[in-house]
């Protein structure tokens, strides 16, 4: 199974160009803490160039002393992010993170494009799922069996 299929398609993007305080509202406003900073292509597609997360402006601005209100997304971001490919397989996906020491990856297609994120959340609750559909398979079986011997 490919990361396109569990991937999270709904992401919350802003631009390097943003203040950092924007970025602080669009991540309160929208319940997350990691967004991914794009560069707007000229055909209308998203490339990331970063990633900038709650503990960014926390550890690296405030815990400093540092005005949020004169530093923009790209003074604080994490560029040339780790990125899962859309057809990349689940465990290369988790190798990905693994050697990455993240637990979140932008997804892009083939052009190099933002198309999703794969979360660590993500992929754990996908397990989960399998395995819960390879014991009600396994119990199903059992109980035909137990029909069939009488």
């Amino acid at each position: 199974m490919d990361v396109a299929a569990f991937c999270n398609r709904q992401v919350v993007t802003v631009l390097a160009t943003d203040g950092l305080v924007h970025a602080a509202r669009v991540m309160r406003e929208r319940h997350v803490g990691f967004l991914i900073v794009i560069e707007e292509q000229p055909d209308g597609g998203r490339a990331p160039i970063g990633v900038l997360t709650d503990r960014d402006i926390v550890v690296g601005v405030v815990a400093r002393d540092v005005d949020l209100a004169s530093l923009a997304v790209g003074d604080v971001m994490t560029p040339r992010p780790a990125v899962a490919h859309d057809t990349d397989s689940l465990d290369s996906v988790l190798g990905r993170m693994r050697a990455s020491g993240v637990r979140r990856l932008p997804v892009v297609d083939a052009g190099g494009q933002l198309i999703g994120i794969v979360a660590l959340d993500d992929v754990l609750n996908y397990v989960a799922a399998q395995l819960t559909s390879i014991a009600a398979s396994i119990r199903q079986g059992r109980h035909v069996e137990q029909k069939l011997r009488g």
